[in-house]
């Protein structure tokens, strides 16, 4: 069964930072993992990915203000988000980074933003 389990959500005031953690029960090793983010009354957004060789992409909206990064070894995604804005407040999930996610989906980790 994979598992994965997001961490370091919270409440921040605008323009603050927050770091995210996504444990993954499995080797990521060969996969471009992605976080990904759902407000309410909105769409799943995939926010960024990146590859097993450390190649990213991001989403317009978040483009210069988060970072992914990932340690292989330790099986963990993280999201650096800087200049966090209300329009950011949604619950984040990681996964795979494609259009073909695992549908085994974690909890998420809430993100509120206020202004």
């Amino acid at each position: 069964q994979v598992q994965l389990v997001e961490s370091g959500g919270g409440l921040v005031q605008a323009g603050g930072s927050l770091k995210l953690s996504c444990a993954v029960s499995g080797s990521i090793r060969f996969a471009v993992m992605g976080w990904y983010r759902q407000a309410p009354g909105k769409q799943r957004e995939l926010l960024a990915t990146i590859s097993s060789s450390g190649e990213t992409n991001y989403a317009d909206s978040v483009k210069g203000r988060f970072t992914i990064s990932r340690d292989n070894a330790k099986n963990r995604v993280y999201l650096q988000m800087n200049s966090l804005k209300p329009d950011d407040t949604a619950v984040y999930y990681c996964n795979i980074g494609s259009d073909r996610p695992s549908p085994y989906w974690g909890q998420g980790t809430q993100v509120t933003v206020s202004s």
